[in-house]
């Protein structure tokens, strides 16, 4: 693998960085990331917004204040916004931080160029990632799908390359049943090639079921690193959504739509009372809630300006009590 490569700081003059006022007392320590050697802030910042509704300059500042509250981990895929995710953090990279500083996450199999998992659709994928990136290697690369059409062992294998190559160092799966991740494991060992260290599966106060009924276990089972993705619901969890009213004219309103229901909003209610015992946002509470939970290193949630970053970094000082868990548990059951 060839050296990182070191970026000077602040030499962009289209989007000077903007100082935002931060309690260190939020900084934590970092988590390690399941068996690998990598070591990341409780909360990965997602840039499934760059580019959609977050322009370049909001990007810029979004990043910026992450940077400021501690973050280094920050999770994107090839298919957001075509590509133009990439292109910003590639950007911002080059600008403002060393390589080194910063945990890189993305994901393959979805783009529309380079559709699939077959180890040529992925070494395509991941060149063109490298490259709108500005970097030479990806930390942790997903799965983007469990592409049925292609044999797992010829995935993996292709993984491996990449991974031999210096082009990625560790890899993990995104939207995999716990049947598949078994498969997975096995098919590494039988081809001696490195196996799965993370997994992003949605997980959150208002949809428990999949991941505790089928991954939970399994993620124990091999040390993955979970990485909770919606882990806000679309935002619903922020506690901005209560009423139909309160979703008008917003993106997502669909979505969040069909989350307006009695059990959730009882939910809403919940992290409402126990936020307000913490002098803590919301948000910070629904992700502290996953924080406590075993084998999960690091929701994924994403922001719009620099106000809500602060809001998900709360999260890293809210803790808990056992009592607070359990009725969280209880009402979102």
């Amino acid at each position: 693998m060839s050296e990182p490569r070191a970026h000077g700081r602040h030499t962009n003059p289209l989007a000077p960085i903007k100082t935002v006022p931060v309690d260190l007392g939020i900084i934590q320590p970092r988590r390690r990331l399941g068996v690998s050697d990598l070591r990341v802030f409780p909360v990965a910042l997602s840039g499934n917004v760059f580019g959609w509704t977050a322009d370049e300059q909001q990007t810029f500042d979004v990043l910026d204040t992450y940077l400021q509250v501690g973050g280094n981990f920050i999770d994107t895929a090839d298919s957001y916004t075509n590509g133009l995710s990439e292109t910003l953090i590639g950007s911002w990279l080059a600008s403002r931080v060393a390589r080194d500083d910063i945990v890189l996450a993305t994901k393959v199999g979805k783009s529309e160029d380079n559709p699939g998992l077959t180890p040529r659709a992925m070494e395509r994928a991941v060149d063109a990632s490298l490259a709108r990136l500005g970097t030479d290697r990806i930390d942790l690369l997903y799965l983007h799908i469990d592409d049925s059409e292609v044999a797992f062992e010829r995935t993996l294998l292709g993984v491996d390359r990449l991974i031999r190559a210096g082009k990625v160092r560790y890899f993990g799966g995104s939207d995999h049943s716990g049947n598949r991740l078994y498969e997975a494991r096995i098919a590494a060992g039988m081809l001696g090639v490195a196996p799965m260290v993370a997994l992003q599966n949605q997980y959150s106060l208002v949809r428990r079921t999949e991941y505790e009924r089928d991954l939970a276990k399994v993620a124990a089972q091999q040390r993955l690193a979970v990485m909770p993705r919606f882990a806000l619901a679309s935002g619903f969890l922020t506690g901005k959504y209560r009423t139909k009213a309160d979703i008008k004219g917003h993106r997502r309103g669909s979505e969040v739509a069909k989350l307006l229901t009695k059990r959730n909003l009882r939910i809403v209610s919940e992290l409402d009372r126990i936020a307000s015992l913490h002098a803590a946002p919301v948000a910070a509470v629904a992700l502290a809630w996953l924080l406590a939970k075993p084998n999960v290193v690091a929701p994924v949630a994403s922001a719009t300006s620099p106000h809500q970053v602060l809001e998900l970094a709360e999260a890293t000082r809210v803790q808990l009590t056992r009592h607070e868990m359990a009725e969280l548990d209880r009402v979102s059951a």
